[in-house]
């Protein structure tokens, strides 16, 4: 006969197992005789008992406990508290009548700092800032923050020999009077060492002009971490690890002023001498330095990388009303040879315009913020009376600024086949150029604080071979402003403005249009621009315009715009000729970015009474 009981007893236990179990009960307090922060400390601390695992008796004992410790951090260490318990077996509630009797005060505040910390002022600092003083009620929350803030600073800024040499809080409750003491030995200040650089697949020299630090300069750990961002902003790898080595940091010795040669230490009647750096041993037992410099330990940085792939590929679909349905495919090469050279191209194709590109990038001293760039392009554009072919190839210098402006120094040849109205040419032009820019967000898919900036300048002439002589200025500035929590105001200026003696030979794509999504709302996609005998397009020598909009949340993401935009393109400067929209629109911060839907009505156009606007993205 076989023996089931066995396996009868392991079903049991697993669908008793499946059994839903009851949640614990938390059991309510209310406090009588207290206010403010001490009765909610003392309704938090008794949030977590469970009245189901203690009788009657001990859950009232086990209330007045916690109450007392919760009041003790607020300075009352003899209080009266009475608990009493709701009837039934699982009472839901305990009423606590609390005379918290008297309070203790500070007496004595003694916080000293030893070592190299007592000339580093973010230590002083801290103990300045602590909020109580002599005669204070005492809160324990101040003292131990203090305590946790010195030691994060002491590890931050490289004291890793740190200790406390004095924490004491002597409370008396029978005298009302307590005595905080804090001694902080910080020892001494470690300075930055060799940095050690390893699975780099880029030159380790190049990587070490990113260093925001140079060897023999005090820690800080800010530092490395603004050293990691700086790797991941090249794109050049996967994974970074930046970390200090600590366990074999060394006793190295700063050099000095230049003429600096050597260090004296004498250790027990003999003289050490030594140069540049000595190890930690040599200078062990040292009673004395005599030197221009003193001794000072230094960590190695060790460096860990990985390499990004070296290709990335990304497609994108979209919609606006001035193009319709539009798609972009790019392949990204973040690296293609040990220096950090990039190379990107680009596709873009709509039904008024196809596009294709690529930039070379080659990084200087500086890899973020300088390089040379080399760009090339092929472009098609059929929009109403504008048809054009145009091939470009474009040398630049790149310089990006402490002060977040970026300067393009750029020299760049066009070749374009076109028509624009009743013009048709094919010309081929040669023309340097200038431009600064700059951009500012916070929170960048939804600005809430932002700005955009742009000026450039152009130039071409036959002199060098040009075939049309031209200057074109432009300028270009938004602004993002977030009023209170719910509203928001973003506003833009556009002008530009090209001198010529040949306007037939100016390309449509440098000349000027207005109008559409992104201009003057109301109008068409580059419908504003002066026009010919036949009533066709010629584009502007000038162009202004300028856009104000109020949008105001209406519930989560979503939110309302009220909005009037003015503006147009012209050959000569005439602000009565200027084209004015205004609407209202819906704003929704989607998963995928903002998706923005504008009703326009135009005061200018007597065929159309509104146009509808819809466009993916923030505003710049």
């Amino acid at each position: 006969m076989e023996n089931h009981s066995g396996v009868r007893l392991i079903a049991a236990t697993l669908a008793l197992g499946m059994l839903p179990v009851p949640a614990a009960m938390a059991i309510e307090a209310r406090v009588d005789g207290l206010e403010g922060d001490v009765a909610k400390n003392v309704s938090h601390y008794l949030e977590g008992l469970d009245e189901t695992q203690y009788s009657r008796a001990r859950l009232e004992g086990e209330s007045r406990r916690l109450a007392a410790e919760a009041m003790r951090v607020y300075g009352y260490y003899e209080p009266e508290i009475e608990a009493r318990l709701a009837e039934g077996e699982a009472p839901e509630f305990v009423e606590l009548v609390i005379d918290p009797g008297a309070r203790v005060r500070v007496e004595t505040l003694d916080f000293r700092l030893a070592g190299d910390a007592q000339d580093d002022p973010p230590f002083q600092e801290a103990i300045d800032e602590f909020p109580l003083a002599e005669g204070d009620p005492l809160v324990h929350a101040p003292y131990d923050s203090l305590r946790g803030k010195l030691a994060n600073l002491a590890m931050e800024r490289g004291y890793f020999q740190w200790r406390y040499a004095d924490r004491r809080m002597e409370v008396r409750p029978f005298a009302e009077s307590a005595r905080l003491y804090l001694a902080l030995d910080s020892g001494p200040r470690y300075r930055f060492g060799e940095v050690a650089i390893s699975g780099s697949h880029i030159e380790p020299e190049r990587l070490r002009r990113l260093l925001p630090f140079a060897p023999g300069e005090p820690y800080l750990a800010s530092e490395l971490a603004s050293f990691n961002q700086r790797l991941g902003q090249t794109e050049w790898f996967r994974s970074i690890t930046v970390k200090p080595r600590l366990q074999q940091s060394s006793l190295a010795l700063e050099e000095g002023s230049p003429g600096w040669t050597e260090v004296v230490a004498t250790q027990g009647g003999e003289r050490y001498t030594a140069t540049p750096r000595v190890s930690g041993a040599a200078l062990e037992g040292a009673t004395a330095l005599t030197a221009r410099q003193e001794a000072r330990p230094s960590v190695p940085i060790d460096v860990s990388v990985a390499p990004a792939d070296r290709h990335r590929f990304e497609t994108g679909v979209g919609y606006a009303t001035d193009v319709g349905p539009r798609m972009r495919f790019s392949w990204e090469q973040p690296w293609i040879n040990r220096y950090g050279h990039g190379l990107d191209h680009d596709l873009y194709l709509s039904a008024p315009e196809q596009r294709f590109g690529g930039v070379y990038k080659m990084p200087l001293d500086n890899p973020l913020r300088d390089s040379y760039r080399f760009q090339y392009g092929i472009s098609h554009k059929d929009n109403d009376d504008t048809r054009s072919l145009e091939a470009t190839v474009e040398g630049a210098r790149r310089w990006e600024f402490d002060n977040g402006w970026i300067q393009h120094l750029y020299v760049r040849t066009t070749y374009e086949d076109y028509t624009q109205g009743s013009d048709s040419e094919q010309v081929l032009l040669l023309y340097p150029g200038i431009r600064w820019s700059r951009t500012r967000t916070r929170n960048p898919t939804f600005p809430t604080w932002g700005d955009y900036q742009q000026l450039s300048l152009e130039v071409s002439d036959s002199t060098w071979g040009s075939d049309a002589d031209f200057v074109r200025v432009t300028g270009d500035t938004r602004w993002i402003r977030k009023i209170g929590a719910d509203n928001r105001v973003v506003t833009g200026l556009g002008l530009g403005a090209i001198e010529t003696n040949d306007f037939s030979l100016i390309p449509p794509s440098l000349r000027f249009f207005a109008g559409g999504d992104n201009s003057v709302r109301g109008y068409g996609y580059e419908s504003l621009s002066p026009e010919d005998d036949d009533g066709d397009l010629t584009g502007g020598q000038q162009l202004l315009t300028y856009s104000l909009e109020w949008q105001h949340r209406v519930t989560g993401d979503w939110w309302g715009a009220a909005f009037v935009d003015t503006g147009d393109a012209f050959d000569d400067w005439g602000p009565d000729d200027l084209k004015t929209g205004a609407g209202l629109g819906v704003r929704w911060i989607s998963p995928v970015g903002p998706i923005r839907l504008d009703i326009a009505h135009p005061f200018d156009d007597e065929d159309n009474s509104w146009r509808l606007h819809f466009a993916i993205g923030p505003e710049f």
